[in-house]
């Protein structure tokens, strides 16, 4: 358990005060994350580009988050917490502002792709570190990290309604205009937000483990993308990701041994229940985006329903997350972190399977909804004890490393869940695409069920919050 920072808060009014732009920054992110897959027939028709143009705008914005949150983690500790969100935030927003005005594809990725990755690896970190700062006991942290996770799950869950709304009343561009929006009001709420640790502008980074760690995932999630044009490319890129990624771990491990700080140590990997928690993160948020992008390029592309049909079958994904997540202080009380996120893994695994049978068997965009439900109560029920079980797992003194890694594992997780799905429906997306998608999302559910139930049989916090 961590100790208390200085003038660490609970969820008192002050508390509710910080939470705010702290969950609102989640939000955009998993927005934006989720909210281009109701718009791909859209961007395609006006970009003049294919459905396979905007997977890889998707993708690599998720890939650009997971490559850059360790780094981003670590500058937290030189740059000061809040200084981190608020440039990852004017980024972000410059990013928004130029997707808006994308005149073509390659634009759109940059500041889709690029600007708005490079801003949330910036500004995510702070968000994890400052609430495992200002919140103590599980209880209290579990009731920030649940509205956090709630506005995430809610952002990813709820960006294809959103963004169907935006795209049908007045086009996909006015999505990015959305997120200026809410990015703006961030950045003024966040103006008297306290960083209760000082800055250290001596600490050291490690500037090549940094590009050894971006390029290896870099490579691995390309070569997944390369899978349908080419098996050799798609093999050399994973064999080269691999290569690079071990690589980066001789390079930390040579920096520990010389008594310098490397970027990310070797000792974050020695804790069992840690690991245990970033994998099933890492799963969660690949079964979350990896059906998100089945879904809405099978519903468009597939079957011809507009945007904003598409997005109005996300609602059940989206009130099966709210209700689950805002109840985690709750839920927190009277199960195990353990239990909870195993009970998670295995309704979101049903929900799977049902979207798969009944999907196939009705033929009505309704049939889609009983699944989703079940998916978002299932993600609603665990995405916070995951991450409590990691954050708490580490002192103050090493949240900013632990919380790096475990936005970058999660957002690892979305970048695979849109391409690995996202090749398999693109590839043979009128021949049994759908369902190969889903079947490979479901085992990943399966994985993470057997990491859920390696965790430790914990005791629930209880009514006294501890």
């Amino acid at each position: 358990m961590t100790t208390a920072a200085p003038g660490a808060r609970t969820s008192t009014a002050g508390g509710r005060h910080v939470l705010v732009p702290l969950a609102l920054a989640q939000f955009i992110c998993s927005f934006a994350g989720s909210s281009m897959n109701v718009m791909i027939n859209d961007i395609s028709a006006d970009l003049d580009t294919t459905v396979q143009g905007v997977q890889v705008a998707i993708t690599v914005f998720l890939l650009v988050m997971a490559a850059l949150m360790i780094p981003g983690g670590k500058l937290t500790d030189r740059w000061g917490r809040k200084r981190c969100l608020m440039l990852g935030l004017a980024v972000y927003g410059v990013g928004a502002l130029l997707s808006a005005a994308a005149p073509g594809l390659g634009v759109l990725i940059l500041g889709n792709s690029v600007l708005e990755g490079v801003g949330t690896a910036l500004l995510i970190p702070p968000v994890y570190i400052l609430t495992t700062l200002l919140f103590t006991g599980t209880a209290a942290r579990a009731k920030a990290f649940g509205a956090i996770m709630a506005l995430g799950g809610i952002g990813a869950a709820a960006g294809p309604l959103i963004g169907g709304l935006l795209t049908t009343a007045i086009g996909w561009r006015a999505n990015f205009g959305f997120q200026v929006v809410v990015v703006a009001l961030i950045l003024l709420l966040t103006r008297t937000l306290e960083d209760p640790l000082p800055p250290d502008p001596d600490r050291p980074f490690d500037a090549v483990g940094a590009v050894l760690s971006a390029a290896g995932l870099v490579l691995l999630v390309t070569g997944i993308l390369a899978a349908d044009d080419n098996v050799w490319l798609m093999a050399g890129l994973l064999a080269a990701g691999a290569a690079v990624l071990a690589g980066f771990f001789r390079w930390i491990r040579r920096l520990e041994r010389s008594g310098r700080e490397p970027l990310l140590a070797t000792s974050l990997f020695r804790d069992r229940v840690s690991n245990l928690g970033l994998v099933t993160q890492n799963a969660q948020w690949l079964v979350l985006m990896g059906v998100s992008f089945t879904v809405g390029a099978y519903l468009q592309v597939v079957r011809g329903y507009s945007a904003v049909a598409t997005g109005g079958v996300f609602t059940a994904a989206t009130l099966g997350l709210l209700a689950s997540s805002l109840g985690a202080e709750r839920l927190a009380k009277r199960w195990s972190q353990r239990a909870l996120i195993v009970t998670g893994f295995a309704t979101t695994t049903a929900g799977i399977v049902v979207l798969l049978l009944l999907v196939r068997a009705v033929d009505d965009i309704w049939a889609f909804t009983p699944g989703l439900l079940l998916i978002g109560l299932g993600l609603g029920l665990m995405l916070t004890p995951s991450v409590n079980v990691v954050q708490s797992a580490f002192p103050d003194s090493r949240q900013g490393e632990i919380s790096g890694l475990s936005r970058s594992i999660s957002n690892l997780g979305s970048s695979l869940g849109t391409a690995i799905a996202g090749t398999i429906l693109v590839a043979e997306l009128t021949n049994g695409g759908y369902a190969a998608a889903m079947i490979v999302l479901a085992a990943f559910g399966v994985v993470g069920l057997g990491a859920a139930l390696f965790l430790p049989h914990d005791r629930p916090t209880g009514a006294d919050g501890r």
